[in-house]
């Protein structure tokens, strides 16, 4: 009689055992998984720095003296091709990195959804496995 109480004790410890991984997979887990996600999102978002590119997109690039100059015509023209052509190079690579930064934030977000996904079905890998091999599927996968 007593071993069959250790023996359902047992039983119901490995069942619980389950039942609380489950729970936390499904719960805690994936309410980690999803801040983790949005935490690599939002580092990402702040180092390209999309919004504050779009603001700058034409400012002039590491131009220090990007003010107004005083003299001859000849040297205003001058002046104002330098400012022109800062600001067609700032132009050029603050696109690029936009451009760089919009595609990692997209595979980043792709990633998110597919580990979110993985996240999910990674506790039924092992019952479809044997669910497979049970019905003798393991040669059609082995050929």
């Amino acid at each position: 009689m007593v071993r069959v109480s250790i023996l359902l004790e047992m039983r119901y410890n490995k069942s619980m055992f389950v039942v609380g991984l489950l729970g936390w997979w499904y719960q805690s887990g994936w309410r980690d998984r999803r801040i983790m996600i949005k935490e690599r999102l939002a580092r990402a978002r702040d180092y390209f720095s999309i919004d504050l590119l779009v603001r700058t997109w034409f400012a002039p690039f590491r131009q220090i003296s990007a003010d107004r100059v005083q003299g001859p015509v000849n040297v205003q023209i001058r002046a104002w091709f330098d400012r022109l052509i800062s600001r067609i190079i700032g132009g050029i690579v603050r696109t690029i990195i936009m451009l760089i930064g919009i595609v990692w934030l997209v595979l980043q977000s792709l990633a998110g959804l597919i580990e979110l996904l993985f996240w999910l079905l990674l506790p039924a890998f092992p019952v479809i496995g044997a669910i497979i091999m049970s019905l003798g599927w393991s040669s059609v996968w082995t050929q």
